[in-house]
């Protein structure tokens, strides 16, 4: 298994600056803040493809460019949506097809979107594993390049450069607060983070919780998944690069139930008119929640990445 490095993650920033956009932060209102800590939100839903996968998905088809390892056939992946938008973004900046594979159970927002993009689009199964399934039947009858949806180095340090950003432009920074799936968008900001000595709070929710397992276990291990947030987040098993960035000792996992997430994204919609995923209010529920998990001390510096915004916005005009 490789382990990521902050040389990998340095490496992406090169190949994928300017070809990406960066990171737009903001501080939270006074109100909102919990307790006498600086609290920022890292916009990233603002970036291409309306999610932080495109910085991975970018790095990981330029760095196969680059190696001359980029077939004719295009590349492939599985995914519940937003790696898939990525990807198929990504492909087309390179004018390669992207054939995706994607769960049934996908929201249509994303399906439409991946098409628009040029992606050839599969439906496939309830969940992801079949989809995965799909897709690496479809890479080797067609030689076509595979692409992951967060288990890859190059996706993961293309995920870290978000970090390289926000440390940038938030000198001191003490804190970011990421949400959990997979682990890829984790593992590279853990990694960037740790080289910064930065501490990063890692947020599942408490019924999509595969790295706490896995760090429970050892190893990753597959678990049910049932939350709101689980078209992002849902991932049946984490990556073991993210167990590795789990065990240091600068990281802290938390979860939190199902209902602080909506409450936390009902209130940015509220109180900002920002539309944003489950999985980007799952970040956010860990320091807002009446029983927060992770309450900052006085003075510290955070940040919270907000990480996708492929989201239906009607459930939270009211």
């Amino acid at each position: 298994m490789h382990q990521l490095t902050y040389g990998d993650i340095k490496a992406a920033a090169e190949r994928i600056t300017g070809r990406v956009r960066p990171v737009t932060l903001a501080p939270a209102d006074a109100d909102s803040v919990p307790g006498p800590c600086e609290l920022w939100l890292a916009m990233e839903f603002m970036q291409h493809t309306g999610s932080f996968k495109a910085r991975g998905a970018q790095n990981f088809l330029q760095a196969h460019r680059d190696a001359g390892t980029l077939p004719d056939t295009g590349v492939t992946i599985a995914s519940g949506g937003n790696a898939g938008l990525a990807c198929a973004w990504a492909a087309r900046q390179e004018g390669v097809t992207a054939t995706v594979f994607v769960p049934t159970t996908a929201p249509a927002v994303k399906v439409a979107k991946l098409r628009a993009y040029g992606a050839d689009v599969r439906l496939v199964g309830a969940e992801y594993a079949e989809a995965l399934a799909a897709c690496e039947e479809f890479a080797g009858t067609t030689g076509a390049l595979t692409s992951h949806a967060y288990d890859h180095p190059l996706i993961a340090a293309g995920a870290g450069t978000l970090l390289e950003e926000i440390r940038t432009r938030l000198p001191g920074l003490d804190t970011v607060v990421v949400a959990v799936g997979g682990g890829g968008l984790f593992t590279g900001v853990a990694t960037a983070a740790r080289h910064h000595g930065v501490r990063v709070v890692a947020v599942e929710p408490e019924n999509c919780r595969a790295l706490h397992a896995a760090v429970e276990s050892g190893h990753p291990v597959d678990v049910p998944v049932d939350s709101v947030a689980a078209d992002s987040l849902g991932a049946r098993r984490t990556s073991a690069m993210a167990l590795h960035a789990a065990r240091q000792d600068h990281v802290r996992c938390v979860l939190v139930p199902d209902s602080e997430i909506v409450r936390a994204r009902q209130a940015l919609w509220d109180h900002r008119r920002l539309a944003v995923e489950h999985a980007a209010a799952t970040a956010l529920a860990a320091l807002t929640a009446t029983e927060a998990p992770y309450r900052p001390a006085p003075g510290e510096k955070v940040a919270v990445v907000l990480c996708g915004a492929n989201t239906d916005p009607s459930d939270l005009v009211r």
